[in-house]
């Protein structure tokens, strides 16, 4: 049975688009690019049931370029090119065509989770602090998200304008054992902001409460300066509804 993927279904659903509006954008996406494609709605449908797995690279581009996150953040397995290395005979070494591509596994989930009949999936508000050096101050950011759980997987992806820091937008990828939830974030800074555009990514643990409506932990990433730093960071539950009234709603930058 083909494992759904939650990760692109998340993108989309951020990007408050419906599978045709979305075919349509990756469409779009390549004739902007020179590299048309026919991209329609039942194509989305078989990537976002697991069906297709591995798109061709003329969508992987258009996807790209959709949901502004490289194709390994939107859930698809990625065929890694290996290299084959072979000595010249004068003390150095040449490298030959590329071998057939390979497929790396996915590991098989080890059983369900404790409380794996709990289901996360909605609209969160994210909120964490951290420190900035340069501006010697605390900083918080907010972002709406959209979270969708399959099985013990939880995606989420903020909204287009769901965030406190204007085209910023963050995504997290979590595992959930029991009342912990451990994974990694990613945050795309605005290109017109103090950060110019720098990509910022680290891991997070999150402990979620005996009522399932809040999880808190503590975020770890690196800074500007390539230092090692952390900070407090907890999600916080709005909705249960992922319908696109409900998203819409929650497209706003968050009250702080």
């Amino acid at each position: 049975m083909a494992t759904p993927n939650s990760a692109l279904r998340a993108a989309r659903m951020g990007l408050l688009m419906s599978q045709d509006d979305f075919a349509r954008a990756i469409r779009d996406a390549g004739n902007r690019a020179g590299q048309p494609n026919d991209a329609n709605k039942r194509l989305v449908q078989r990537w976002e049931s697991g069906t297709t797995t591995a798109p061709r690279p003329v969508y992987a581009r258009a996807l790209e370029a959709v949901t502004g996150l490289p194709l390994e953040s939107l859930g698809f397995t990625i065929t890694v090119p290996m290299a084959r290395v072979t000595e010249d005979g004068h003390g150095g070494h040449d490298m030959e065509a590329p071998a057939p591509a390979v497929t790396p596994t996915t590991p098989t989930p080890q059983g369900e989770p404790q409380g794996a009949h709990r289901n996360y999936s909605g609209v969160w508000l994210s909120k964490y602090e951290y420190f900035s050096s340069g501006r010697d101050a605390a900083f918080t950011g907010l972002h709406y998200v959209v979270l969708l759980q399959h099985g013990n997987r939880l995606t989420a992806r903020s909204l287009p304008n769901g965030s406190s820091n204007p085209n910023s937008p963050l995504t997290m990828d979590l595992e959930i054992d029991g009342h912990v939830a451990t994974g990694t974030w990613t945050e795309q800074t605005a290109t017109d902001g103090y950060y110019r555009g720098a990509r910022y990514h680290g891991a997070v643990q999150l402990l979620v409460e005996p009522t399932g409506r809040r999880m808190t932990g503590k975020w770890v990433g690196f800074g500007k300066e390539f230092d090692v730093n952390t900070g407090p960071w907890e999600l916080v539950f709005q909705d249960a509804s992922t319908n696109r009234a409900t998203l819409a709603a929650y497209d706003r930058p968050p009250e702080v």
